[in-house]
């Protein structure tokens, strides 16, 4: 079965799930990083509409913290066939 997400980076290495706690039931946002440090944020609800885009983890990071938005633990990395 296929996903329903587009195809987010190209050469992504990481993802994310950031949560609002104070929505009920929480909001989750999706952080993707590449290999180059780009990053970006979608919203799965919104059909994973590109909600932000930055050239650093750091800023994306920031930008979700200040949204008071916390971190899922945990990261899924892409694995690289050998």
């Amino acid at each position: 079965m296929s996903s329903p997400v587009p195809n987010l980076a190209d050469n992504w290495e990481f993802t994310e799930l950031w949560v609002d706690p104070t929505a009920s039931p929480p909001y989750v946002l999706i952080l993707v990083g590449d290999s180059s440090g780009l990053s970006w944020i979608y919203d799965p609800s919104q059909n994973y509409q590109l909600v932000f885009k930055s050239d650093t983890y750091s800023e994306a990071k920031l930008w979700l913290l200040e949204d008071k938005y916390e971190q899922v633990q945990g990261r899924l990395l892409a694995q690289v066939s050998p």
